[in-house]
């Protein structure tokens, strides 16, 4: 007996919700994917901060990272060289956390050959993959158990550079997971700055979807599909999500570390954007169009946005408060 229409409305409704949702937490890997090819290559520019830059690494784009989402999805230019030793200039080397959906090859294009052309020892992982990921797609999995896989990390590079402490920069779920391991991982001790690219720090809506499935009284089953098929991260950077209620519930920061947060007011994956700002005396949260009105980067164009590569410079060398970038060699308007 065929349904009425009546009863397969709301189905309809679920699957486009449902859809919509991982869609738009995935939209890293699908943009750089989709996107890339038709992209013309923008010329990287050199950051304005810095007393001291070697030009040895190749800076990358938006190119290159369409190649590294396939063919190389763990490794990029400049990072991982585990002979690096720091320096007095730069004396905590810096690691890199990748974003929803991406990888460190794909996500670092840019960002890791203008660290290590600056000087800084820079490292990279993968985190947060699963049966789903064929080896490429990270940032799935349940945010503390990733959160365990970059303390394991950042030990490495510490026992491997003799560094005290490192430096974190990341992009998205990568610059809100840290968090977990810096306020429950006992992590604090181990980190000088943490700079975050459009982190999604007190989560998202959607643009309005989870209010859509709340309405609709299907959120729950939303989320509990998300467990099922191996995507609980997507439940988890959800606004109101019981993980980032306990996140933050003693505060966004913790005594001893420096946070920078680098926010688009075109970002339409963590929304509002203002969500991705932290409180307390440790922070700077910077709007990129209060410096570059006409910087039309979204969310996931933050990897390659010319001033937000020149403010990680900054916050990681001269770490100047008055810092204004050049306005130019913006980032994807997605």
């Amino acid at each position: 007996m065929n349904q009425s229409p009546t009863r397969r409305r709301p189905l309809r409704s679920v699957r486009r919700w449902a859809t919509a949702v991982g869609m738009t937490l995935c939209l890293g890997a699908a943009t750089i994917t989709a996107a890339g090819p038709a992209q013309a290559e923008q010329p990287a520019s050199t950051p304005q901060a810095g007393p001291s830059v070697r030009a040895e690494h190749p800076v990358g784009g938006l190119s290159e990272a369409v190649r590294n989402f396939i063919a190389s999805p763990g490794a990029v230019e400049g990072a991982n060289d585990w002979r690096c030793k720091p320096t007095a200039e730069h004396p905590y080397p810096v690691v890199l956390v990748h974003a929803t959906g991406v990888n460190l090859g794909a996500n670092w294009t840019k960002i890791s050959p203008t660290l290590a052309n600056a000087g800084h020892c820079v490292f990279a992982l993968n985190y947060g993959m699963n049966h789903l990921s064929l080896g490429r797609v990270g940032g799935l999995a349940d945010i503390p158990a990733s959160a365990r896989q970059l303390s394991a990390f950042v030990d490495r590079v510490l026992a491997a550079t003799g560094a005290p402490k490192v430096n974190l920069v990341g992009h998205s779920q990568g610059g809100m997971m840290p968090n977990y391991y810096l306020k429950r991982l006992n992590g604090a001790g181990k980190v000088g700055t943490l700079v975050a690219l459009s982190p999604s720090n007190h989560g998202t809506t959607l643009s309005g979807l989870t209010n859509l499935g709340e309405a609709l009284g299907i959120i729950g089953f939303v989320n509990n599909l998300f467990d099922f098929v191996g995507l609980p991260a997507l439940k988890q950077q959800e606004i109101n999500s019981r993980f980032q209620k306990d996140l933050f519930a003693d505060g966004d920061t913790v005594p001893g570390v420096r946070y920078v947060v680098l926010q688009t007011t075109k970002d339409a994956v963590v929304t509002p954007y203002t969500n991705a700002f932290l409180k307390g005396d440790a922070v700077r949260n910077i709007t990129i169009q209060d410096q570059c009105p006409a910087d039309p980067v979204g969310h996931v164009g933050m990897f390659v946005d010319g001033p937000a590569v020149q403010h990680v410079v900054n916050a990681l060398g001269a770490n100047d408060p008055h810092f204004k970038p050049t306005c130019t060699d913006y980032g994807l308007p997605l």
